[in-house]
Parts: C-alpha cells; structure tokens; sequence
C-alpha cells in the first residue's frame, strides 16, 4: 500500500492554447503511470484509487481538455477523440516520457487505446477501466450523430456568454452532478467538484466546457476498431463492472459492438475481469478493482523490468 504521506503535486503542462492540468502522485524516479479519467470527469477520479496502488510508480493524472482545470479548446473546435490523443502525446513530450503505463477509465480507455496504437513502443502496459473498446456507429447512423454534433455546435456559438453559464451555489451543484450521474457517492461527488468549479460573483460555475456534451463527430466502424486494437502492442487488463458502461450508453444502438471488440481482446490472450460496481467504481470503491491493478502492474511492469535487468 502507498504511505499516507506521498507526495503529491500540480502538474501544468502548456499547449498552444492554454495549459494543461493534472496532479501527479509518487516519487520523481517512479516508473510513469498516466492516468486518464472518463468523460465530464476529471482527474480528481483516481484520487481514491491511485494511494491503493504500488508505490513504485509515479501516477501522473491529467485533467484532459475542456475538464477540471484544464484549458478549454479555441472558439470554433471540436472534442473528438484524436484532439484528446494528440493532447496525451503534448503531456508525454513536455514530461519527456519515453516508456510509460497508461490507466484509463471510459472516455479515457478510448485515448489509451488510440495512443496506444498510434505509439505502440511507448506503452508497457495498458489498464482499461469500464471501457469495452472504441465503440464503432453502425454505418447508416453516421451522417445522423455528425450532423448532430454539427447542429450542437453551431446553436452554442450563438449563445451569449451569459447564455452559457450558469451560476450554481455549492450545494445546487452538488444536486446537480448527483443527478446527472446517480452511481457517484456523496464523497465522489465532492472529489469531483474540487477541480469541477470555479468560483464566480454570486457562487459557482462548472469549469469543464459545455461543448463535452455534444455528439462526438468522430465516427468509426468496427473494422476500424478492430484494426487500431490489433496495433495495441502492451499488455491490456480491462477491467469491466457488472452495472457499469454497458448499461448506461448514451447511444444504445452501439451495445451490439461489445461482444465483438471483447472476443478480440481475449484472443488477443489478454486479460478481462469483472467486478461487482458501476461505472465510477474506481473512485466509489476503489479497493474493489486496486488488487488487479496492483497485481498486473507488478506483473506486466515491474518484474519485466527486473528480467530485462537480470539478463544486461
């Protein structure tokens, strides 16, 4: 277990645009764990998990674009998933991370993986929390969700700055994330909203960036999915729950694609768990899922470093 007393610092990484935020856990020389939260979380998500987890590695969370504390994107830009994967390449450029494992959770899943892909001899392991691949659009329901994420987007940029944002008090907010996401406890919910407000005149606003919640116009098809998770070269635990992401979809069409992506993780001989819990497990009871964690990151990470050690 991870002593008390670890230390733990901002992390703030400029981009183009602004910066990037994150906090990062354990000591300078740890071997690099990047964390990556799911979507309208931030990184605050792996507060609970990661003091659970091998204090060998150094955990580096990041607030991933438009969340937290993170700068939102220019006027005018999209979030798809390959904006969120060429933000993960700036963080590891600017941190110098040559070799490194990734945990990701969800929308976060889909960036590890698509990096992972991309920059397969960076990634020595890959933990996938409640993710069940990236999720491919049947064909004939693409132009439907682009146009969608088009219309979104261009009724937002209509709207005055007032329009946008909307005042809370502590508390309302609370109700309001509660609400939006019924599975987080009371103690998640108040995780979140460390780095999920910003304080305002007359109470608080929600820092990540409305525009999150538009459909995502990057569409793929299961073919494409299947080709990006065969480039995977790291070794993959994905951890699922039992009234996890499969449940709540926000397009349910696309549940018929999970079994297919999970048949290729499984003869691709990695490794698939279940656990009893929902979406946001890792941050409600993070002791349900931190021995799998812990056991494959000795595993796959440390005691291959150990072998490649013995053998120089």
């Amino acid at each position: 277990m991870m002593a008390a007393e670890v230390s733990v610092s901002e992390l703030c990484v400029p981009v183009p645009w602004g910066e990037i935020r994150g906090r990062v856990w354990g000591p300078e020389h740890g071997r690099p764990v990047l964390c990556l939260h799911g979507w309208a979380d931030n990184c605050g998500a792996f507060k609970t998990l990661i003091p659970l987890l091998p204090k060998e590695f150094r955990y580096i969370a990041v607030d991933l674009v438009g969340h937290g504390l993170s700068s939102h994107r220019p006027p005018g830009d999209f979030y798809s998933l390959p904006e969120y994967v060429m933000d993960v390449l700036r963080v590891t450029d600017a941190l110098q991370l040559r070799k490194f494992s990734v945990i990701g959770h969800s929308m976060g899943g889909d960036a590890a993986r698509m990096f992972s892909a991309l920059y397969p001899e960076m990634v020595d392991a890959l933990v996938l929390l409640d993710n069940y691949g990236i999720l491919p659009t049947d064909s004939k329901e693409i132009c439907k969700v682009v146009r969608q994420g088009m219309d979104q987007t261009l009724q937002f940029e209509k709207k005055t700055e007032e329009e946008k944002w909307r005042v809370y008090t502590y508390e309302k907010a609370v109700e309001r994330l509660q609400a939006a996401n019924p599975t987080l406890s009371e103690r998640s919910v108040h995780i979140l909203l460390e780095r999920g407000l910003v304080q305002v005149e007359g109470g608080f606003v929600f820092s990540r960036d409305l525009r999150v919640n538009f459909k995502n116009i990057m569409r793929i098809s299961l073919e494409q999915s299947l080709e990006i998770q065969s480039r995977i070269q790291a070794s993959v635990l994905a951890v699922l729950t039992d009234k996890g992401f499969d449940k709540i979809l926000s397009e349910p069409a696309q549940r018929k694609f999970t079994s297919a992506l999970l048949e290729d993780l499984k003869n691709r001989n990695h490794t698939i768990v279940r656990v009893p819990g929902d979406h946001h497990v890792h941050l409600n009871n993070p002791e349900v899922i931190a021995p799998f964690v812990s056991d494959f990151l000795r595993t796959k990470v440390l005691s291959q470093s150990i072998n490649r050690q013995h053998k120089l």
